[in-house]
């Protein structure tokens, strides 16, 4: 924001001014226009962001499939598309216009992202609002990718279930396709009130998660072994994925900064799933119950 001075008491300021979309205030009050390029941390955050529809698609696609249909793996990719689609479309669409690049300001501190929240009161009785974009354009640059994906998803998924979902019921096969419609609002909530803080908390809300669906999905699948694990293609794919999001959540965390430092840390990827089918036969609940009731 930019403020000016009342003429009779120049200790007020009492005009604010929003600066223009793209452009932030500096030290001096004055608007000035951004043209840095996103840290690798944006990047990474902007990337983390426009993964989360993607899973949400992945998961329920898969839960509302079947095991009985073939159809997920095209739908699969579709949703892969749209997605894919939607984020260059978005970049494009983003200054500079027509170029996979965009121009930001920096993040510095929390606050940037709540601007709403700082509305100055000169006189203690009358709020001047001059709510801006400080963290242009990470703010609104998700809730834009959002929308593409939506009315991607609209155009394309629709047609390609009707005509390949045929090992579905009519009432299941359009199942994924609303579920999007209901995560789809909730992640631009999520976004509109809590993006400052998923911007700080996203690597560790990455490595949490991915550690405890793996954890789930191994126990659930029965995988006690690594004979276990390599019988079907599907269980290496889901443990590759995850071992990708562990890899996201280090680098992230780590920033890359120091690469002689960083780059041994992604030796500790495979580190939990090891260590599960290392411990998994000692913590099975029949053999538990066993040598309970045997008074070992």
């Amino acid at each position: 924001m930019s403020t000016l001075g009342r003429e009779n008491n120049p200790s007020i300021s009492v005009c604010c001014q929003v600066c223009p979309r793209g452009e932030r205030a500096n030290l001096q009050n004055v608007c000035e226009r951004c043209t840095e390029s996103p840290e690798l941390y944006d990047w990474l955050y902007l990337g983390f962001m426009a993964m989360l529809p993607l899973v949400l698609h992945w998961f329920f696609i898969e839960w509302y499939s079947g095991k009985k249909s073939s159809s997920a793996l095209l739908q699969h990719i579709t949703a892969m598309l749209e997605c894919g689609m939607s984020a260059v479309v978005t970049l494009l669409v983003t200054e500079p216009v027509g170029k996979l690049s965009i121009q930001s300001c920096r993040v510095q501190m929390l606050s940037d992202w709540y601007t709403m929240l700082y509305n100055p009161s000169p006189d203690y009785i009358n709020t001047l609002h001059c709510t801006q974009e400080a963290v242009y354009p990470l703010y609104t640059i998700v809730l834009i990718y959002y929308a593409f994906c939506l009315v991607l998803m609209m155009m394309l998924r629709p047609l390609l279930v009707k005509k390949i979902a045929c090992g579905l019921g009519k009432s299941d096969r359009f199942r994924s396709i609303y579920a999007a419609l209901y995560f789809f609002p909730i992640l631009t909530v999520l976004q509109a009130v809590g993006g400052g803080l998923l911007y700080y908390a996203f690597p560790y809300i990455i490595l949490v998660l991915s550690l405890l669906t793996l954890a789930v999905y191994m126990s659930a699948s029965e995988i006690q072994s690594f004979k276990n694990l390599i019988a079907k293609k599907k269980r290496l794919v889901v443990l590759f994925s995850h071992w990708l999001l562990h890899a996201y959540g280090i680098v992230s965390i780590s920033r890359l900064d120091k690469l002689e430092q960083d780059l041994p840390l992604l030796a500790l990827v495979p580190g939990p799933a090891l260590f599960y089918i290392a411990t998994a036969r000692f913590t099975e609940p029949s053999r538990i119950l066993s040598e309970g009731g045997s008074g070992r």
